[in-house]
């Protein structure tokens, strides 16, 4: 099987990696050279456009930052959908608007092509290790099809819905997460202004009925868990303006669809306010510091 990879940052990169450890032949895409050039050395091809990576394929893969970037590299003249040749499966990891999501899937599906949208959780550890979680929208049939294909990409793969509700999962996943990292901090800095040591209070509360991802596996107090970012200076993981871009996108599904989502509203709020603070390229656990 030949796959296409478009998008080789952070997660795409190690994420096409691991399809060529599984003898995949991949052949990959970015505006970024040296990613490309990367991918060479694990022994994947490239090409120096879109249209040539998926000119000859067997399965399309993305992952690219957000919606217009999909919709541009599947829609535009010389891109995916004119370029690539009949019954290629088409999917897209990207987190991107469930609007956006259909749209780009309707597309194709009127030019005779199945696409599934499939984002992913788990972080860059996960893209590493192969142990990301799908969650996938589009045809069951498909996705069990190719499950052998996301199985060598991550560990936990979910058939969400119709088109559009992978989307609409990790919209609500990240929100939540953002609210979460929010509440865990806010504990936390409580707990530090009454003397208390956060490691103590963070094993308490761990196995009590606070307990969430937050605190138990991304702990935003430093010093507190090793290996997490914010026992590094909150370098590397989740930066803190794609916890804002995934909060944005649930305020946008909300108002699309009329649900109410206070809390996420202000969880935007307090990571946008971080952001402009300067620290949008720091991990989104960061948000600890924003809070006195």
């Amino acid at each position: 099987m030949k796959i296409a990879f478009i998008g080789l940052g952070n997660m795409g990169l190690p994420m096409a990696k691991n399809l060529i450890k599984a003898n995949f032949e991949v052949i990959g895409f970015d505006i970024n050279t040296k990613a490309m050039d990367e991918l060479q050395l694990s022994g994947g091809q490239t090409a120096n456009t879109i249209a040539k990576v998926v000119a000859q394929v067997d399965v399309v893969i993305t992952m690219l930052p957000a919606s217009q970037h999909v919709e541009n590299s599947y829609l535009a003249t010389e891109g995916i959908l004119n370029s690539v040749q009949p019954n290629t499966l088409l999917i897209d990891c990207s987190t991107i608007a469930p609007e956006s999501a259909k749209k780009v899937a309707d597309q194709a599906n009127q030019r005779g092509f199945q696409m599934l949208d499939a984002p992913v959780s788990g972080g860059t550890a996960g893209a590493i290790n192969g142990t990301l979680t799908f969650m996938v929208g589009g045809s069951k049939e498909i996705l069990n099809q190719c499950m052998s294909l996301f199985q060598k990409m991550g560990k936990n793969i979910y058939h969400a819905g119709p088109n559009g509700c992978g989307q609409t999962v990790k919209v609500c996943n990240n929100m939540l997460l953002g609210i979460l990292m929010l509440g865990t901090s806010e504990a936390l800095k409580l707990g530090i202004a009454n003397g208390m040591d956060p490691k103590i209070l963070s094993e308490i509360m761990s196995k009590s009925s606070g307990r969430n991802w937050a605190l138990e596996v991304y702990n935003p107090c430093p010093n507190v868990m090793d290996n997490t970012p914010a026992s590094n200076q909150y370098q590397g993981g989740f930066g803190v303006d794609l916890m804002l871009k995934d909060l944005g996108l649930a305020t946008e599904n909300a108002m699309s669809v009329g649900a109410s989502i206070p809390l996420g509203e202000l969880a935007r709020n307090m990571f946008n306010l971080h952001s402009k603070s300067g620290n949008g390229k720091l991990d989104f656990s960061s948000i600890f510091n924003l809070l006195p």
